[in-house]
């Protein structure tokens, strides 16, 4: 039997919502499209880490554009029997060398490499060995042309299609989740970065439903203190839950907090890029109930944690059992947020800006809407707490412990804030679904040269096969006369 399920449901007193912006602030500008037109449904288009380089999926291939030119650098293909539903970059790669992962619906998922070394490629050089600059030689264009990708692995074990691939931040980990209702972990235990070896080193079952999407905690400040470690994964279900997964102290793959509260699919979750309040990054999920969410982890106060340890079952300090593993596993999470419901039908997807925090979503209505957030940065909830406990000492009010105060435990709440909506774009691919949508550094010459790796664009993919680049600008309002 699995064991019972944990986390906490959604509680409305404490969510923080919003309904409708008064007046759109930006607009979105088309841009010129990515070359050439796919011609068949596209399922999604993920930007490269550090390089300017977008994988998109479609059909039973990958076509890796470039940011630089808008057109095709080059493409993966023969390598699946059936569509590729997803890819992901593996990171922190030298630059001249490129691995992508594409999960398909033929069940597997396939490692592919691409070294350049060998055409002149060199890390050091000002080019990065891939002819990306970016003002592309017709040379380079030619080299590109005649360069392939080599799948290396093949990743078999799924029952059923692949709908998501994921590399943690190390690039160390792999997940991919499946229709079969699981999702799989994969460890790279190469002896060196040319060794591809594979293992895998979790199968996890508890989903009730098919696995649409799996997503890896970025690496930030924040995630490295306490209980609270930097590899953590969090799962989304048709089964309209999301499942947050740990490591615990003997190797093993846990489910520490489920998210209850969306009343359809969820169809795809991401984590906060960055953390701006140096709490716990949060979760962002959307559903085919229309809305988008915000969960963030109730941490406990880091000092009441360690006067805690003693006395809990996993050992105390002095034990010398690791802090991380004093404690139960079980983590609360809470949904403080849900964005704005403007949507009309499933929202397939939605993407977390790390340069300005705004958000994007779209999907089965073709409506492409912007969010951003705003409120207060500091909140004074535990100054109230105190002042209350203070004033209680006063009167006699406060239970004593050993001539002192018994103190209550205390959760690092988030920050009280708000959400509106900035941009409305209807039709954004025509009569089509909207399958994707992602945020992307510019490098195109429509960029200023000063902003080129700095500015953002948001890139949608469709059911029409094109991939379009959009740009944010700012709403002008209208002078009377």
């Amino acid at each position: 039997m699995p064991p019972p399920e944990v986390g906490v449901e959604e509680d409305p007193s404490t969510t923080t919502t919003t309904t409708t912006a008064t007046t759109p602030t930006s607009k979105l500008h088309a841009l010129p499209v990515f070359k050439p037109d796919l011609y068949e449904r596209a399922w999604q288009s993920i930007p490269h880490p550090t390089l300017p380089l977008l994988a998109t999926a479609h059909q039973k291939s990958v076509t890796v554009f470039s940011l630089a030119t808008l057109t095709s650098h080059s493409s993966l293909a023969n390598g699946h029997e059936r569509s590729v539903r997803s890819t992901t970059w593996k990171p922190n790669l030298p630059p001249h060398k490129l691995c992508l992962v594409t999960g398909s619906f033929d069940s597997t998922a396939g490692l592919w490499r691409w070294d350049d070394t060998g055409a002149g490629g060199d890390a050091d050089s000002d080019s990065d060995g891939l002819g990306l600059e970016v003002e592309v030689t017709a040379s380079d264009k030619a080299r590109d042309d005649d360069k392939d990708w080599e799948l290396i692995v093949v990743l078999d074990g799924h029952d059923s299609e692949i709908k998501s691939v994921a590399f943690s931040p190390s690039g160390q980990y792999l997940a991919t989740c499946s229709r079969d209702k699981s999702v799989w972990i994969w460890e790279d235990v190469g002896a060196a970065e040319a060794d591809d070896d594979w293992e895998t080193v979790a199968v996890l079952n508890e989903h009730e439903g098919d696995v649409k999407a799996v997503a890896w905690c970025p690496e930030t400040t924040a995630t490295a203190r306490g209980r609270y470690g930097t590899d953590v994964l969090a799962s989304a279900s048709y089964d309209n839950t999301v499942r947050v997964w740990r490591e615990d102290g003997d190797g093993e793959w846990v489910c520490v907090a489920v998210l209850e509260g969306h009343e359809g699919t969820v169809w795809g979750l991401q984590w906060e890029p960055i953390s701006r309040d140096g709490r716990f990054p949060r979760l962002m999920t959307w559903s085919a109930d229309c809305t988008v969410r915000i969960w963030s982890l109730q941490e406990e106060d880091e000092e009441e944690e360690e006067q805690e340890a003693p006395r809990h079952a996993w050992g105390g300090i002095g034990s010398g059992i690791p802090s991380t593993m004093r404690r139960s596993l079980k983590e609360e999470w809470e949904c403080t947020a849900t964005l704005p419901k403007v949507h009309t039908r499933d929202i397939y997807s939605a993407a977390w800006s790390a340069s300005t925090g705004r958000v994007a979503s779209t999907g089965s209505d073709g409506t492409i809407i912007l969010y951003e957030e705003t409120g207060d940065e500091s909140t004074t909830a535990d100054t109230h707490a105190d002042d209350e406990i203070a004033a209680a000492e006063l009167d006699g009010d406060v239970p004593m412990t050993n001539g002192h105060p018994e103190k209550t435990k205390k959760k690092k709440g988030p920050l009280k804030r708000t959400w509106k909506v900035i941009s409305n774009t209807p039709n954004g691919h025509g009569p089509y679904e909207i399958n994707h949508v992602v945020w992307c550094k510019r490098y195109d010459t429509g960029c200023p040269p000063e902003k080129r790796g700095i500015e953002e664009m948001l890139v949608t993919t469709g059911d029409d096969g094109i991939v379009r680049p959009w740009e944010v600008m700012k709403e002008e309002t209208e002078q009377s006369s």
